[in-house]
């Protein structure tokens, strides 16, 4: 039975010292106990506690990782079944299968497509997380060859075979030091593959017809000194598949279940791009960790990687700019001045529709707490107040020789009162940013 934040409080130090990153050993019991600290962060345990709290300090699913250095995936170390339990920690990587039978010029354009699928929502850079080379071909050397190009894309690998020659001959070439996902061990090779991992301390992944023949397989591999798996979960149709990724996660967090605390994946393989895409969407959703498939086309990939973006961002602290004036495009005193909330998606929607009206203009960007204008003007972390404030403020009046500000449509009945508290012209912009580029041609420049 897991212990409670007390219990393993007892066992602590109680120093206090700060030493793991927490202010006090109780608040770094209470991480423990939700598996969201590691054991090894306090140095000065006990043996005797540590062997105690062995069991507290492992999570349900464990924490593997692909790749090495800044390009290096975590996926696993989950705690809780729903979003909106905790959060979700690691979002899952999206790989592109590249199959070794392209070569010469036709590889190396589709590993620059998959090189170049990189993209910034919301002031985040997101992207494609993985490549994965496939042994279409059968052949080592044709294998190592594709590889090794696929190495210089600078993403973790996926080394995809069922012959374990095959990823030792891979390996042996120089990439192990990498740290790739071997994929995969099933009941015909899994010794071999199991070994693979063993000698080069790589992530393995294990496959088979259903949950039952992956957990016990995983145990054995396990047993064979494999200590970082993944399971490959994508076992039959879209529905199947998501059935045995929710059974496999509810496992490993309600009833710690042996062979499932390890994170999972689906390799997508529908021949229909469509069809692809929202099984790809489905997996990223609920519960993969890895998702792999043969889509490369940006507007393809993107889905894939926002669906992932929304759900891992943590719903208990939304997604913020920074409060403070900025421009689009070469501003003058005359400029516009535009007011919005710091929740990232809002500002970046009002920058991208101030951008694309090619007027160039100020926003002037007030801390709501990372909320929406609609939602920040009921809950009053929107007010006259602060924007009277923000007008005041040393950056808007360097800024602008004017005093006129666009508010948002949809706290017009703010104007009134601002129009009072500040002496400036209150202009009432459009409720939706998709107005403001014929707004500001019309309205603001035929002010």
């Amino acid at each position: 039975m897991a212990l409670k934040a007390l219990d393993i409080f007892k066992l602590l130090p109680k120093t206090n010292c700060k030493k793991c990153g927490t202010p006090t050993c109780l608040a770094f019991a209470m991480k423990l106990a939700q598996k969201q600290a590691k054991l090894d962060d306090c140095p000065d345990v006990s043996a005797e506690a540590k062997a105690l709290l062995a069991g507290a300090a492992a999570p349900p699913i464990r924490l593997v990782t692909v790749g090495t250095g800044d390009r290096k995936l975590e996926i696993g170390n989950e705690t809780v079944m729903f979003r909106h339990d905790e959060s979700f920690y690691h979002q899952a990587g999206i790989g592109v299968i590249v199959p070794d039978t392209l070569t010469g010029q036709e590889l190396t354009e589709r590993l620059a497509q998959v090189k170049a699928l990189a993209f910034v929502r919301v002031g985040t850079r997101i992207g494609a997380g993985l490549v994965a080379v496939e042994n279409a071909s059968g052949r080592a050397d044709t294998f190592v060859t594709a590889v090794q190009a696929a190495r210089k894309v600078g993403l973790p690998l996926v080394l995809m075979a069922a012959d374990a020659a095959v990823v030792k001959a891979a390996l042996a070439a120089g990439c192990a030091a990498e740290r790739p996902l071997i994929y995969a061990a099933s009941e015909g090779n899994w010794e071999g593959m199991a070994q693979l991992a063993k000698e080069h301390n790589c992530p393995l992944a294990v496959t088979g017809a259903d949950l039952d023949a992956v957990a016990a397989l995983a145990r054995k591999v396990r047993q064979a000194g494999a200590e970082e798996l993944i399971l490959d979960l994508g076992v039959g149709s879209l529905a199947r598949n998501l059935e045995a990724l929710t059974a496999a996660r509810r496992l490993a967090l309600k009833r710690k279940a042996d062979g499932v605390g390890y994170p999972s994946m689906v390799c997508c393989r529908d021949a229909d791009p469509a069809q692809n895409l929202i099984a790809c969407c489905s997996y990223a959703a609920k519960y993969a960790g890895i998702v792999l498939t043969p889509l490369r086309a940006p507007e393809q990939i993107l889905p894939m990687l926002t669906i992932g973006q929304n759900i891992y961002a943590d719903p208990r602290k939304p997604i913020q700019v920074e409060a403070k004036v900025y421009s689009v495009g070469a501003v003058t005193p005359q400029s516009p001045l535009l007011v919005t909330t710091n929740f990232s998606l809002t500002y970046y929607t009002v920058e991208s529709e101030v951008e694309a009206s090619r007027v160039p203009a100020y926003i002037g960007v007030l801390d709501t707490e990372g909320t929406s204008v609609l939602t920040a003007f009921a809950s009053d972390k929107l007010t006259a107040e602060k924007v009277v404030t923000l007008l005041r403020s040393e950056a808007v009046t360097k800024a602008v020789s004017h005093q006129k500000v666009i508010i948002p449509g949809y706290i017009a009945a703010m104007s009134g009162e601002l129009l009072e508290a500040s002496g400036w012209e209150i202009m009432v912009g459009p409720r939706e940013a998709s107005g403001i580029p014929k707004y500001l041609k019309t309205v603001w420049q035929g002010a």
